[in-house]
């Protein structure tokens, strides 16, 4: 099975669309592994990680302690990820190509109709339930930066959302 994750509670069907990623118009979508990382506003700027086979132990150990993944969003969103209401859309993949592995992106150039949909009122239990652990920073640049120079699998999304990079 395969998600779309929308503020939106009524997509009856869901059209190929423009995406500066790829060349021609596609329906996104996520595997359910990954759908922890869109458990949050649209907008909501985040670094997501998890252990991949290449993760040493020290990474491991430094970043992720007992748990399988981590989301990390800025403070400010808190109230808003608490108030949001998500509706998690259900896609059979039959029309879908998976374009990266580590993120669980899958896309498809034909229009897709939704299996069914789940809401999601607690994004945080949700995510808790899936065994990520939602860590809050004040600003995401300097775990951003780690992240990104360790051997952890990870994905950053809607960072042009993100507080300006402090000297802090």
């Amino acid at each position: 099975m395969l998600f779309h994750v929308s503020e939106d509670a009524d997509i009856l069907r869901f059209e190929p669309r423009p995406s500066a990623l790829i060349a021609t118009p596609v329906v996104w979508a996520v595997d359910d592994q990954r759908l922890r990382n869109y458990l949050l506003p649209r907008e909501c700027p985040r670094v997501t990680y998890y252990a991949g086979p290449q993760t040493t132990a020290g990474d491991r150990a430094a970043f992720l302690g007992s748990h399988a993944a981590v989301v990390a969003i800025e403070a400010h969103w808190l109230d808003r990820v608490r108030s949001s209401r998500l509706f998690l859309y259900e896609l059979s993949p039959d029309t879908f190509a998976c374009i990266d592995e580590c993120a669980g992106y899958f896309v498809s150039d034909a229009a897709v109709e939704p299996l069914g949909v789940r809401v999601c009122d607690d994004a945080l239990s949700e995510l808790g339930r899936r065994g990520a652990q939602l860590r809050i920073e004040h600003n995401l640049w300097s775990l951003r930066d780690a992240v990104a120079a360790s051997s952890l699998q990870f994905s950053m999304i809607r960072m042009r959302n993100a507080q300006p990079r402090s000297d802090a």
